[in-house]
This record gives structure tokens, C-alpha cells and sequence, in this order.
């Protein structure tokens, strides 16, 4: 599960820059209330996976947070591409920057949030408290009274229930596939919802009905809830548009009398008084605004540009603060998606062999300035990853399969090819030749064909010129064995739509994980999730073993469980070569103003900056705990 104050998930982690980011953390599996045991049915402020709760009941504030932090002053952030929306919830436009369609926004509240400095707890916003059944057949949320709109008018049931069913009836097809397990949502009183589940093993339900954004029914019932357009949105959140340029730029004001300002989930926070998105077209000259003062803080997704971009009278003058800041996220999967819904690329062959094209320790050298790790795993960073021989528990679950899985996942540790070998590129090259021919590919006149002559031509598909002398090179090494690969890059807008509709040969996709991974992963490996229009599955995988092995994942009981099944499914999504895997880094890249203040220690499960504030002198408050 996913809270992202820009982006659901990212479509290509180097294409998408500074936008103002929050924690993409999945959610865990086995659900307990504060101070409970899993078989209490009493109202707890707070659910976890594993009890471990820090906070108690009346908390102040985040450990992570300066609650004295000074309110005033701007934060000004940039995105590449436009925007014409502000709906984010449907598949429809392409919405504003710090608009959400999942979880808490600038503008519309759910009724939990996540802390930061614990990987698996949600506490109560809209709802002051919850109660999840002794079988985890059902989650019920019992509102905050003072809860109100920017309108002035109540959060009540009725408006979780209509969010709910609209959502999962005319929102994006994620979400009825995302809420596909709720079996029912009755509303006990004003301010009392209960959510029953089809499911009793699936115990990530109730954090992820936690995560509801609450749309107010008397605003958008009827019409406005399927436009995609600029009618101002409304919310119970902490901000407001204030202004806005279509395509150019965003302005949120925060609100006076936002309700839940002085709870402790939002004490220390939300201190800017406004907000700014700046759109550019392209990267190379959003950083160059950015050194120039345009806006004020920026999440760095170039290696190059990290080594040699910044150097500046403003970085030297000591305007501008370049800072890395590690995490404990756990990497997931970024590469290059095979579409297995192009005939050509179903053929695992090909696809190893295109594989062994990608020249990752020549591009670390040379492109990243030495600061990227090799993927191997879709849980790489994690205990979850496969990084051994399956031990006994896997080979139980595996063996079920072993006639119809490839025989290496029993017998050898995936290992993406590697180039600093005494054949380098060159070695790798003569093998994929080698396996090709004879698998039957043929070439002529420096073109490959497949066995029954079709010519291999791909398309890589892009949305930012930063990727494309990454992706040159590669495209070199594959017309070695006579692949035709062709680059194209594409505004954001239509990006989105061409990934919506599947629409590319090859793709730079990412797969985000957690520490807990649970029904996201329908949504990135199901056979379902493949024939549905603007899903994750952007590979295009159906497989049912692979069905069985995300339901596995999903039911798991325990942590040992959980880790077990998650390296069985890693093991075998690594062994069909879908992704030619990319690389990934275990830290944050940030430079911003030197206007920009943050807590002393900041959280190791994400990065926000709803808890930074402004120096630059129009704030007021108390400055203390601040830290460049």
C-alpha cells in the first residue's frame, strides 16, 4: 500500500524530479489495536502489525517532528511535464502536482496516517478510533466529531461511504481492484462505518481501508466526481488551492481553520503558509531555475547531475545545501519491462538475451560516477529478498511447481550478468549470440529474426531526455546481435496514457516495495491485473502459479511466513526474466535553500517535507531543534 503526496507510484524513477515526496510504504500483515491482543475486539487510536505501537493514546507529537516549528514563509517545488486536472481519481487528465488519489493529500484527509519512524502503524486523523474484528473479517471506524470540511460542514459516515463507492465504482480501475475485497460497507450511525471483508486471512485490510481519502458527497455527488478539469477541489485536509496557471504552476494555501491542526499526528507540521509546484519541460532547465532561486528544494534522481550539476555561485555562497540523507526503504524492482503483451517478447530467450546487452558496470563508471548498486531482487535491500538457494520452507511452497518453473530457481541464486570479467560486454555478447542461434533466431543483413522470420524491432519508451544516454548505450550493444531498438521519448501527459493503455515494447518501470509487501502485489503480478487498463502490471505477466504464490504472500500469518513466500515469488519472477534489471540507491539526494530548516533526526522510513519549515524570516514560531 502506498501514500504519496504526488505520485501513487512513481512511472520512472529518473524521469520524475523534485516533486514533494512522502513515505511509499506498504502496509503490514498482521493487524493489531494499541495495548490489545489480536483476539480483543476494544477501540484502539492506532493499528499496527505486530502490536509494537510507540505512541500512546494522546500522544503530543512524531518524535520526528519540531513541534514548535515556526508557521509562515513558502515552499516551492518543481515537476516536469502539465497538468489540467484537479482529479486526481480518475483515469481521466493529468492532475495537479500535491493532489493524491490514494491517502492523505494537501486537500482531502483518509481517515489514518502512517508515522514515519515505524515501519507498520497507522493513526487515527479523520477517525479517533478503530476496532478490527477477532477474525479480521471486518474493520470498524468511529469518526472524529469535530471533523469538518473546508466549507465549514461535518466528515460523517455518509461521506466515507460515498468516497468509498465512488472510488470503487467510477474512480481509476485501481481502485475496485485494490477495494475488490470489501464485501460490504454499512453505515452503523453518524459518525460509525464498518467495512466487512471477503477475506479472513488478509490482514492488510483494514490499514488499507485506513488509508481512504474522505471526499465530501454534498460537493461532488452527481457530475463533478467524473470531471477532469479545474473546478476547485474540496477537502477536509490542511491546505487549499490559492492559485494556479494551467500547466505552469500550483499555489497551496494553508488553512486558518483547518480542524485537525492541533491534533499530535499534525503538531510540528504542515508550517509552510504556502505551497508551489513549478512545472518545467524539461529537467536540464529545471535545474538550472533551480540554481538560479526559481524554487527551493529538490530531489536529486540524477547520478550525473549529482557529481556535476550543482557547482554554482549559489552552492558556494552557501544559498543553496546539497545533502544525501540515508534510508531504510527497501529498493524493490526498477528496469526495463518486457511487454509480454507483444507477441515477439513473450519468448524468454530473447528476453535473456537482451539481458545480457545491458552494460551495467561500464555505466556506474562512467554515467553514475560510481554511486549505484546492482538490482537483483523485487525486494532488493530486505530480508524479503531471494539471495540464497531456497531453504527447506521454500522448497515446500516450490515444489508444488517444479515441473512447470525454470529449473534454475531450485539450483542457482539469480545473479543479473555482469561485465567486470575478464570477457566484459563482449563475453556476454557471444553467449545471448550463442543462445539465440540456438534457439533459432537467425540474422541477415545485421537484422535479427525470430525462428518463424519475423524481424526483431523494439521500442523503448521514455519521458525524460535524462534516461536517453543511459538507454544509447544499451541500444548499441543490442544492435551487436541485431536488434533494432529505437528510443522514444514522450511528454509526461502522453507517457501516462501510453502506460495506461500499455501502449510500449520496453519500459523503464518501478516496483516499489516495503517490508511488509501485500495486495499491491496483485496489482503488479496477477494474470487480473494484466487485462485491466491502467494497473501496475505493466509486464503484462500471466501466470496462475505466479497468482498462487501473490495469495500466498498476501494470507501469510507470520513474519517467518511472510519472508519465506516473498523470496518464493521473488525467486520465480527473477527466473522468467521479465525486467532487465536497473540499479538503485539507499539513500536521498537533496539540495535545497538554505532557508529550508528540518528536525535535528529525521524519520528512516520516508521522506516528507510536511515537517520542515522556513527561516527565511516571514515565519513565526520558535526555531528550536532546526538543522540545515
Amino acid at each position: 500500500m502506498k501514500n504519496n503526496k504526488s505520485l501513487f507510484f512513481s512511472l520512472n524513477t529518473l524521469a520524475v524530479s523534485a516533486s514533494l515526496l512522502i513515505a511509499t510504504v506498504t502496509l503490514p500483515i498482521n493487524v493489531f489495536a494499541a495495548g490489545e491482543e489480536s483476539h480483543s475486539l476494544s477501540k484502539s487510536h492506532a493499528l499496527s502489525m505486530y502490536g509494537d505501537i510507540k505512541y500512546p493514546e494522546g500522544f503530543s507529537h512524531f518524535d520526528y517532528v519540531n513541534p514548535n516549528a515556526p508557521k509562515g514563509g513558502s515552499l516551492r517545488s518543481a515537476t516536469i511535464g502539465s497538468f489540467d486536472s484537479f482529479n486526481p481519481f480518475i483515469s481521466k487528465g493529468a492532475p495537479a502536482a500535491g493532489l493524491a488519489y490514494l491517502g492523505s493529500s494537501y486537500i482531502w484527509d483518509s481517515l489514518t496516517v502512517q508515522s514515519l519512524d515505524e515501519p507498520f502503524t497507522e493513526y487515527g486523523l479523520i477517525a479517533e478510533k478503530m476496532k478490527v474484528a477477532a477474525d479480521q473479517s471486518a474493520v470498524t471506524f468511529y469518526l472524529r466529531k469535530q471533523a469538518r470540511f473546508a466549507d465549514g460542514k461535518p466528515v460523517t459516515a455518509e461521506d466515507v461511504l460515498y468516497s468509498f463507492k465512488a472510488l470503487k465504482e467510477s474512480g481509476r480501475p485501481f481502485y475496485s481492484y485494490y477495494y475488490g475485497s470489501v464485501s460490504k460497507a454499512e453505515i452503523i450511525d453518524k459518525h460509525t462505518i464498518k467495512f466487512s471483508f471477503t477475506e479472513k486471512q488478509n490482514r492488510e485490510l483494514p490499514l488499507i481501508i485506513g488509508q481512504l481519502p474522505v471526499i465530501p458527497k454534498h460537493y461532488y455527488e452527481g457530475q463533478l466526481f467524473q470531471k477532469a478539469d479545474f473546478t476547485l477541489p474540496l477537502g477536509s485536509g490542511p491546505y487549499k488551492v490559492k492559485e494556479f496557471k494551467p500547466g505552469k504552476r500550483i499555489s497551496y494555501a494553508l488553512r486558518d481553520d483547518y480542524w485537525a491542526k492541533d491534533l499530535g499526528i499534525n503538531k510540528g507540521q504542515h508550517n509552510f503558509a504556502s505551497v508551489t509546484y513549478e512545472y518545467f519541460l524539461d529537467d536540464t532547465v529545471s535545474l538550472e531555475a533551480f540554481k538560479g532561486g526559481s524554487y527551493d528544494v529538490r530531489v536529486e534522481s540524477s547520478a550525473k547531475n549529482w557529481a556535476t550539476a550543482y557547482d554554482s555561485p549559489a552552492l558556494r555562497s552557501g544559498k543553496i545545501i546539497k545533502k544525501e540523507i540515508a534510508n531504510k526503504q527497501p529498493a524493490g524492482m526498477q528496469g526495463f519491462a518486457f511487454n509480454l503483451r507483444k507477441p515477439i517478447l513473450q519468448d524468454q530467450i530473447l528476453r535473456k538475451a537482451m539481458t545480457l546487452a545491458l552494460d551495467f558496470e561500464w555505466s556506474n563508471t562512467n554515467l553514475f560516477y560510481g554511486q549505484y548498486t546492482r538490482t537483483r531482487s523485487y525486494f532488493d535491500n530486505s530480508e524479503l529478498a531471494a539471495t540464497q538457494l531456497p531453504d527447506k520452507a521454500e522448497l515446500a511452497i516450490l515444489n508444488q511447481w517444479k515441473d512447470q518453473l525454470p529449473g534454475e530457481v531450485f539450483t542457482n541464486v539469480y545473479q543479473p550478468p555482469r561485465t567486470d570479467t575478464a570477457s566484459g560486454i563482449r563475453g556476454n555478447l557471444r553467449d545471448a549470440q550463442r543462445m539465440l542461434a540456438v534457439a533459432g533466431y537467425s540474422i541477415k543483413d545485421n537484422q535479427l529474426y525470430t525462428p518463424s522470420g519475423q524481424a526483431v524491432k523494439i521500442e523503448i519508451l521514455l519521458s525524460s531526455p535524462i534516461f536517453e544516454r543511459i538507454v544509447l548505450p544499451f541500444t548499441r550493444n543490442l544492435k551487436v546481435l541485431g536488434v533494432e531498438a529505437t528510443v522514444r521519448t514522450v511528454d509526461s501527459n502522453q507517457y501516462i496514457e501510453r502506460l495506461r493503455k500499455f501502449d510500449y515494447d520496453l519500459v523503464v518501470a518501478t516496483f516499489g516495495q516495503s517490508n511488509s509487501p501485500g495486495n499491491e502485489q496483485r496489482d503488479y503480478w496477477s494474470s487480473d491485473a494484466a487485462e485491466r487498463t491502467d494497473s501496475r502490471n505493466l509486464i503484462g505477466i500471466k501466470d496462475p502459479i505466479i497468482d498462487q504464490l501473490v495469495e500466498l504472500v498476501i494470507q501469510a500469518g507470520t513474519r517467518e511466513e511472510l519472508i519465506t513466500r516473498c523470496r518464493a515469488l521473488d525467486r520465480v519472477l527473477q527466473w522468467n526474466n521479465f525486467v532487465i534489471p536497473n540499479w538503485h540507491i539507499d539513500r536521498y539526494r537533496l539540495a535545497y535553500s538554505n532557508a529550508l530548516r528540518h528536525p535535528e533526526t529525521l524519520p528512516p522510513f520516508g521522506l516528507s517535507f510536511d515537517f520542515w519549515w522556513s527561516d527565511d524570516g516571514s515565519a513565526t514560531g520558535n526555531p528550536a531543534q532546526s538543522n540545515r
